[in-house]
């Protein structure tokens, strides 16, 4: 198996790469065509709205990014190069394939162009930047109105347009299940839920075998139930070759005021899987990229289920992709997860500002704050009771002790996974709401052990835990699939942590950290 490769660079963009991929000022002119482009991409977002944006689900990509893109293609030998640009804005990815092939950076002999762009104020602006590279170039441009998914599909049913390049920035939209784009989709075998995954999915099935896609992304496909048959076809159909992510999730796009985390990656059609090459940067300069070669069982581990595709961003191992104290799931442990039951806008009628006889607590994530609970508490928008009744029986829960872990964080919060201990001594109330915005942890909707709560927050709590997380979910939602799928100690470590908690005044990350650390080496015998 090879081992992890690591190259660090403070240089600009493109000195990581081999010399064949930079572009040499040998033509300053396309570099200035490629450049205009990026003039052309601000002025054309700044007249356009973000209603508009919204509608389409497109954000044009910056010079810095496309340039990168064109940069992750493999020196070719082909004579001819047919490139397909599914999405294509202004033309900037197009540009930036056709500006390094002019400066040298391929050896084709002639260039075809597939660009699809169902906006016509885009497309005047694409016709007439890509136009300016047939003087340098023998190069045939096709700009087509049409929507993609549905030539795509057609093309894929009669067997036609196969490519040996793509380059793209699909729209990110949501599809409505009942939709005739999904209804496309599902005539050739591909089921998914956003225009991203499809764009990317239908690009796939157009290649030629040794052909190669390069495509900027969200993060999300790489885990999650929806994403699962996306990830399938990928790793049935493609090889993972690079994977390059953004640690800044509003640097890639900063002119759109996009918050996404996003990946480029680099998909080769019909090859064998390699080793996968992983890269960093904080943002779309590229000066402080970081590169590591892993072996692909680092990337998706051997037998899950859910094919879940992980990006470490060092070299170093998490010390639970090996530990076999670490290897318990929630039904081992005789435990479940479930998302908060309280939709509040749906019982609305029922919630209550402060308790009152016949009224049981609602717990949002706001009353928890490590392991305090501040309940009731003064002064915030949301309702801190609910009232108990024939209509909201079904979703509250018996008064117990569970542990809770909130939906959602921000990146830039310390942790992403953030547990806390429900502690039934503090209400008075048989029953108790737990609104949609926690993950509750349980046994058959009742609660669990003080001991097995407190262990299982301080686990939860725990570094080692942020980074197994961190390593596989690219969004800030922790949805209780997430957690389902972690692993987890042994019932009985779990349990014997939670005496230590309770003593604990003050569960600082140090104090947790150190304690996981002593009881992986007592158990694992280090």
């Amino acid at each position: 198996m090879p081992s992890d490769k690591t190259q660090k660079s403070g240089l600009p963009f493109g000195s990581e790469f081999p010399p064949s991929q930079v572009e040499p000022a040998v033509f300053p002119e396309m570099v200035q065509l490629l450049e205009r482009f990026d003039t052309v991409r601000k002025e054309v977002g700044q007249q356009t709205s973000q209603k508009r944006k919204a509608e389409l689900g497109q954000f044009m990509t910056p010079l810095t990014v496309a340039r990168f893109m064109a940069s992750l293609f493999s020196p070719s030998t082909l004579q001819t190069a047919r490139l397909l640009d599914a999405g294509a804005g202004i033309g900037s990815l197009s540009g930036a394939f056709l500006a390094r092939a002019a400066s040298g950076g391929f050896r084709f002999q002639h260039i075809q162009i597939v660009a699809y762009e169902i906006d016509a104020s885009l497309r005047k602006h694409l016709s007439r930047t890509l136009t300016g590279y047939q003087s340098g170039l023998d190069v045939d441009i096709s700009v087509l109105p049409s929507d993609f998914i549905e030539e795509a599909v057609r093309c894929i049913l009669e067997g036609t347009q196969r490519f040996t390049h793509a380059i793209l920035n699909p729209p990110y939209k949501k599809i409505n299940s009942a939709s005739r784009h999904r209804l496309l989709l599902r005539s050739v075998g591909i089921e998914t839920v956003n225009l991203y995954s499809a764009f990317v999915a239908l690009t796939i099935e157009l290649m030629q075998p040794g052909s190669q896609v390069v495509a900027i992304i969200p993060r999300s496909f790489c885990n999650g139930p929806y994403y699962r048959p996306f990830r399938e076809l990928i790793l049935a159909k493609t090889a993972i070759k690079h994977i390059h992510l953004f640690a800044a999730r509003n640097r890639a796009f900063k002119d759109d005021d996009v918050l996404q985390e996003n990946i480029i990656i680099l998909l080769e059609r019909a090859t064998p899987q390699g080793s996968v090459t992983i890269s960093t940067s904080t943002d779309d300069s590229f000066t402080d990229s970081e590169i590591h070669i892993h072996p692909f069982d680092r990337i998706v581990f051997p037998n899950d289920p859910e094919h879940f595709i992980h990006i470490p961003t060092s070299p170093e191992r998490n010390q639970n992709e090996f530990l076999s104290t670490i290897q318990y799931s929630l039904t081992d442990l005789g435990l479940e997860v479930s998302t908060g039951p309280v939709v509040d806008f749906r019982l609305k009628p029922h919630l209550r500002q402060m308790p009152k006889p016949g009224t049981v607590p609602l717990l949002y994530p706001r009353h928890f704050s490590g392991q305090s609970i501040d309940w009731p508490k003064q002064g915030i928008k949301k309702p801190n009771a609910i009232r108990r009744n024939q209509e909201t029986e079904k979703w509250l829960y018996p008064n117990g002790c569970y542990v809770v872990v909130r939906r959602f964080s921000s990146k830039e919060e310390k942790r992403r996974i953030v547990a806390s201990v429900v502690n039934p001594e503090i209400f008075s109330t048989p029953m108790l709401g737990f609104e949609n915005h926690l993950n509750i942890f349980h046994s058959r909707k009742r609660g669990i052990s003080e001991n097995l709560a407190r262990g299982l927050s301080v686990f939860l709590n725990s570094t080692l835990v942020d980074e197994q997380f961190r390593r596989f979910s690219g969004h800030t939602q922790v949805n209780a699939t997430d957690l389902r799928l972690l692993k987890y100690p042994s019932r009985d470590a779990l349990t014997h942590l939670g005496p230590w908690a309770k003593k604990q005044r003050d569960l600082t990350q140090q104090k947790i950290d150190e304690k996981i650390k002593k009881l992986i080496c007592q158990n694992t015998k280090i």
